[in-house]
């Protein structure tokens, strides 16, 4: 999609709440970085040049699962 108003108009089709593009790719890279999709993998479905910008600013780690990953690391020095 080029141009805003279409994804204004899909929203609106769809019955959702309408919410900017960068939004949504925030949201999906959150939601792949869950299911623990390799971030190359995530870098292409985002469509982006560079895995800095899919890890730096469109990736945020849930604090549940940073605490996983905390407590793995931890069980690994026992």
């Amino acid at each position: 999609m080029r141009r805003p108003w279409e994804f204004k108009t899909r929203c609106r089709k769809a019955g959702v709440r309408e919410i900017s593009v960068h939004t949504t790719r925030r949201t999906c890279a959150t939601l792949l970085v869950a299911l623990d999709v390799h971030p190359r993998v995530m870098m292409r479905i985002l469509r982006h040049s560079q895995i800095a910008v899919t890890m730096n600013i469109y990736a945020q780690v849930a604090s549940e699962a940073a605490e996983t990953a905390l407590t793995r690391l931890g069980d690994q020095f026992l």
